[in-house]
């Protein structure tokens, strides 16, 4: 378990309690009660540490190595009903956003998301998350066809961004996200989107129109991350928790302001400190906003969806 600065306090108490243990285990030493007293002062740490957590540091959160990725939570709902989809039938198949047909329960859904990499190896193979427009195209080819099908869509963005390469902006990387926005908004059936970690910039946008947008706790959701809108401003990374607060970028400030629907609990900690919880979670958040949309005609599940993004910003004063 890898853990965060902030989050140091918490190890040496989880080491202590190890050792504690381990004590306990070899000798005839009776540590019933250090590890008790020692179990109640980690859990009132956890607790306080958790409770006054700021921006920053539910950016680095989500960004937390041991935090589970697209295929993670696919895998984990659908079992072995995934089946993986490939190419967007034009240039090539990008590794970076995948997709495929998978159930949960007996029903089944068109999954589509960004897949970060576990190590350098992965991480280059994934690019790091970031999306060429074959991906884009990919994943819209994916939901035409679940819409061909009557078959709802689930998007679960994690990109830092769009892929920002010479080649991606030859081969129409504007124009690939700006077609799944337009083509995503009159989409005739279902679509539940799911922050599960980084949802950076036009990036998670490209496949992030639905008529449910749902972020999990520890997750953020803005224009520009915090570390690129410091060196614009302030022209140095140095100042990325000031950005990160100014941006009001976490699933909480994004509630507020009535730009995603709901909020997924994570387990104390992150999504990766329970990582199972955390998948029932998300299963049971896509079904129950399923049950809501699933007798909406498909002309009134796109009126609602149109009425939803007219009304974002509107200032009444």
């Amino acid at each position: 378990m890898e853990y965060l600065e902030f989050e140091l306090p918490i190890k040496e108490l989880e080491e202590q309690l190890q050792k504690c243990k381990v004590i306990g285990d070899e000798s005839d030493v009776d540590v019933t009660e250090t590890c008790k007293q020692i179990e109640e002062k980690l859990a009132a740490t956890q607790k306080d540490i958790y409770k006054n957590i700021t921006p920053w540091q539910r950016v680095q959160l989500s960004r937390h190595p041991d935090r589970p990725y697209t295929l993670d939570h696919i895998k984990a709902i659908c079992g072995d009903s995934f089946l993986e989809l490939h190419g967007d039938r034009n240039f090539k198949d990008d590794k970076a956003m995948i997709g495929g047909l998978g159930k949960i329960g007996d029903q089944s859904f068109m999954f589509i998301g960004q897949q970060k990499g576990y190590n350098t190896k992965t991480r280059q193979y994934r690019n790091f998350g970031m999306a060429n427009p074959e991906g884009y195209r990919k994943a819209l080819r994916l939901m035409k066809s679940a819409e061909k099908f009557g078959i709802p869509v689930v998007t679960l963005l994690d990109t830092p961004g769009a892929y920002p390469g010479l080649e991606a902006e030859e081969r129409g990387q504007g124009e690939a996200i700006a077609r799944n926005i337009l083509e995503m908004t009159r989409l005739k059936v279902p679509v539940i989107t799911i922050v599960i970690g980084e949802g950076a910039s036009g990036g998670a946008l490209g496949i992030g129109v639905g008529d449910r947008v749902l972020m999990l706790e520890n997750t953020w959701y803005s224009v520009i991350s915090p570390e690129s809108c410091s060196s614009i401003l302030w022209r140095s990374w140095e100042y990325k928790e000031q950005a990160a607060e100014a941006l009001k970028l976490t699933a909480n400030d994004m509630k507020k302001l009535k730009l995603v629907d709901a909020i997924i609990k994570e387990p104390l900690g992150g999504a990766h400190r329970d990582r199972e919880k955390t998948f029932k979670s998300v299963s049971d958040a896509i079904l129950k906003n399923y049950e809501q949309l699933k007798n909406l005609s498909p002309k009134d599940l796109v009126s609602q969806r149109m009425e939803k993004y007219a009304d974002m910003g509107v200032f009444k004063g």
